[in-house]
């Protein structure tokens, strides 16, 4: 007797019934690697083809001081990447793998990671058309320097790079947390007590906490550039924090508005070609509102003089800027108050995240400012702060809160005599050190010796005690 004949009826009818979807579903299992590997092939960003410098043209070094990594890089673009690659290869390989590891551990399921990979490789297979050319030699020579690379299975060294400085514009489309931070605000020389213009800022950025500790400010003079400071981590010179070398501040916040576009100028790219092009805010605007950008997002911009502009800005429509300020005072934190303010992701950003809270908190306190009274340290007590408005109660920690223990860095800038101030960590609640940028940004200049103490302010003495390790 065969097997057929044994089988009861009802179930040959319904081998009979589904056997029409085993070879399609056996096929399209099979050809999954197929497809994977095809895309990867098809999707590839060739890195330009580029000439390493020699070392004697490059000036570059790497100074650990204060709890702050300085990175100093003049030259080419080719030999600044280069240089970058070379100084900070082994921070930048433990950089990526807190980042993959994070990764990971978000999303689980590996079939879910290779669909996100390959759906980003297609998305964003042009990328880097929208790349200025300088960037794209500097991170091809960066990419060389970089070898070998561990990490080239994922993905080869220049189209991972050219991601990484991305990420943000590439997962904004595939991320909808509401928990997203960044406080901002600025006193014009009429709030100061010496007659300064200072900006204050929390970059709430939950990536790892690698990326608080081993946070680097880089100190760049390209050829044919305005030399400028970015506060950021090994890996990643591009912007999202910085000054440059005629006082021009630029600070960016995540916001949500329109829908995401897969071509245009990268956010980190988008603010470096402010700082090493704009000598004042008119002209920082100018440059924003001439970019093609992928996602939605504020520019928060100041100068020496104290003239403040919030450049609210997203894919298809033009770039909205805000300058009205009160009281020699001005704040941002996530939401869009311009022609945006009704668009639906804006509204469920308002809804539905700490963003009106911390509005409404840091607007309290600059209301309460006497003219003439504002010092770098007062506006870092600012910074700090862990009340909610109102009566509302709100405990360490609390995202409503302006200093909620979860920001990568906190920077208090002096445009007017080119002073940052930079956490050294954990968080903001750590030191701050003073970096006078009028001479780390100098030419030709030699890591500083060892003579002296940095100049700092205190750690917050309201997280001492163990209460930060409590509330994390």
């Amino acid at each position: 007797m065969n097997l057929a004949s044994r089988t009861p009826s009802r179930w040959r009818t319904r081998l009979r019934k589904h056997a029409r979807w085993l070879v399609p579903l056996t096929c399209l299992v099979g050809l999954g690697p197929l497809v994977h590997a095809a895309i990867a092939l098809g999707t590839s960003i060739p890195a330009p083809a580029v000439v390493l410098p020699g070392p004697s043209s490059t000036r570059a070094w790497v100074q650990d001081r204060a709890g702050i990594t300085r990175v100093y890089l003049q030259g080419s673009p080719e030999g600044i990447g280069a240089a970058h690659g070379r100084l900070l290869r082994d921070r930048m390989l433990s950089e990526e793998r807190e980042l993959w590891f994070q990764y990971e551990e978000h999303v689980p399921w590996w079939i879910a990671r290779v669909g996100i990979e390959d759906y980003s490789r297609l998305r964003f297979r042009h990328v880097d058309r929208g790349v200025p050319e300088p960037r794209r030699r500097e991170l091809a020579a960066e990419a060389s320097a970089f070898q070998p690379d561990p990490f080239a299975a994922r993905m080869a060294t220049y189209q991972r790079m050219m991601f990484l400085y991305a990420l943000y514009d590439i997962a904004l489309p595939l991320e909808h947390s509401p928990l997203i931070g960044c406080t901002s605000f600025a006193f014009d020389e009429g709030a100061t007590a010496d007659g300064h213009v200072l900006l204050a800022r929390a970059f709430d950025f939950e990536a790892g906490d690698l990326l608080d500790r081993d946070k680097a400010v880089f100190l760049v003079r390209e050829d044919g550039a305005i030399p400028f400071a970015s506060v950021a981590w090994p890996g990643f010179v591009g912007a999202v924090t910085g000054m440059n070398a005629e006082g021009v501040v630029v600070v960016v916040h995540g916001a949500r508005a329109r829908t995401p576009v897969p071509e245009g100028i990268p956010v980190a790219f988008s603010l470096r070609e402010v700082l090493q092009g704009a000598h004042d805010t008119a002209e920082a605007v100018r440059i924003l509102q001439s970019q093609s950008i992928m996602v939605s997002h504020i520019v928060f911009v100041a100068d020496r003089e104290g003239h403040f502009a919030v450049v609210e800005r997203a894919p298809g429509v033009p770039a909205f800027v805000r300058d009205a300020k009160s009281h020699g005072t001005i704040a941002v934190t996530n939401h869009f108050e311009g022609p945006l303010a009704d668009d639906p992701s804006n509204l469920r950003v308002r809804e539905n995240s700490s963003t009106l809270p911390r509005r409404a908190r840091i607007d309290q306190l600059l209301q309460s400012v006497a003219p003439h009274s504002v010092t770098p340290a007062g506006a870092l007590e600012m910074l700090r702060d862990h009340r909610c408005v109102g009566d509302d109660a709100c405990t360490l920690g609390d995202r409503r809160a302006i200093d909620a223990f979860i920001a990568t860095h906190g920077v208090i800038a002096d445009a007017t005599d080119r002073i940052l101030w930079v956490s050294a960590g954990p968080h903001l609640h750590g030191r701050f050190v003073k970096l006078d940028l009028r001479r780390l940004l100098a030419p030709d200049l030699d890591p500083p010796g060892p003579e002296g103490e940095d100049e700092t302010m205190p750690e917050d003495p309201t997280t001492r005690g163990g209460a930060v390790g409590a509330v994390r």
